[in-house]
């Protein structure tokens, strides 16, 4: 038995809880919000997983100290624009305690992926970043999930790998953090995409279509950031990208079915009602593509979609209809 922290409330933060819960570990769980906080810890649920029941090992607190002195590990769940911020305010409990990130995405201002804000403001830390192909309706339930655990500290593999290991959740080990980090970030742009294709009522040709290049865009801009091209065609890319794209449970797959459909971006994010990185980063994609000049014509389009006027079907002309070349 392990004693975990987990800061973060939401959706994959009870998720990864519930599952480390049920394999017998004292959970402590950090919320900035007081009605999360008492709905956990006095009636044993979960706004963003109204169906399930939270184990009595799991308790819930806003203060960080608390939640963080005994544990073993941390396991950071914090929407990406909100890490360093977050960070900022417990870095002076975490010691030598290994701080995972299970967020997916980047710090928009600074272009910077989340191991990096959090090696800026704490250099000591122990990272490692933990990503693959989970929704948390479906860990929270016990599916049988598998995930990557990424880390240059070899300490850091063997007690994740460990801990979580079990029949219903398989834990490979991989050094690549920029890989790692990356394809959980950049899937959920395609997924946006993905949403919007079904939107606008394309069908499966064109879903194998965007899956396939999308993957090729992720790995040329994910290679040129420090990724290792091969980790791309793993759990944390081509896993990943596959049950982002092609699942209801996806938020920024269903955000952007949305858009697909007719909508604005403000009721986009009203009906989802829980944050959305894919949209939260978009630009920051767009700006590195540009910035290290990747041609990623798929994110150039999404950016067009979102911040100037471009039309969805008006997004598959262009896309269908640009120069030829080979694959």
């Amino acid at each position: 038995m392990k004693k975990i922290a987990v800061i973060g409330s939401g959706s994959w933060g009870i998720a990864l809880s519930i599952y480390l819960a049920n394999q017998g570990n004292q959970v402590k769980v950090w919320s900035y919000d007081n009605e999360e906080k008492r709905l956990i810890n006095e009636e044993r649920k979960c706004m963003f997983l109204p169906k399930i029941f939270v184990p009595n090992n799991i308790t819930c607190s806003n203060d960080f100290e608390d939640v963080i002195k005994d544990a073993e590990f941390i396991l950071h769940v914090t929407p990406s624009k909100f890490t360093r911020n977050t960070f900022r305010q417990y870095k002076r409990y975490v010691g030598d305690k290994p701080v995972i990130i299970c967020s997916k995405g980047f710090e928009s201002e600074s272009l910077k992926t989340l191991d990096e804000v959090i090696k800026e403001e704490l250099p000591t830390a122990k990272i490692g970043v933990l990503s693959g192909p989970s929704h948390a309706e479906e860990v929270s339930q016990g599916i049988p999930t598998v995930l990557v655990i990424a880390s240059k500290n070899e300490e850091v593999l063997e007690l994740i790998q460990n801990t979580f290991m079990s029949e219903k959740m398989r834990i490979y080990t991989s050094k690549d953090v920029k890989g790692v980090e990356l394809g959980g970030a950049l899937k959920n742009i395609i997924a946006f995409c993905a949403g919007i294709a079904a939107g606008i009522g394309l069908g499966d040709n064109s879903f194998a279509a965007l899956i396939t290049r999308g993957l090729n865009e992720m790995s040329k801009l994910g290679e040129i950031l420090g990724g290792q091209r091969e980790t791309f065609y793993g759990l944390s890319g081509l896993g990943d990208l596959i049950v982002t794209c092609l699942s209801e449970h996806s938020r920024n797959r269903k955000a952007g079915k949305l858009i697909g459909e007719g909508k604005t971006l403000e009721e986009a994010k009203k009906e989802v009602g829980m944050v959305i990185e894919s949209i939260d980063n978009i630009d920051v994609a767009y700006e590195l593509g540009k910035k290290n000049n990747a041609y990623m014509p798929i994110i150039e389009t999404i950016y067009e979609i979102i911040y100037g006027q471009l039309k969805p079907e008006q997004a598959v002309k262009d896309l269908m209809t640009r120069d030829r070349k080979s694959e």
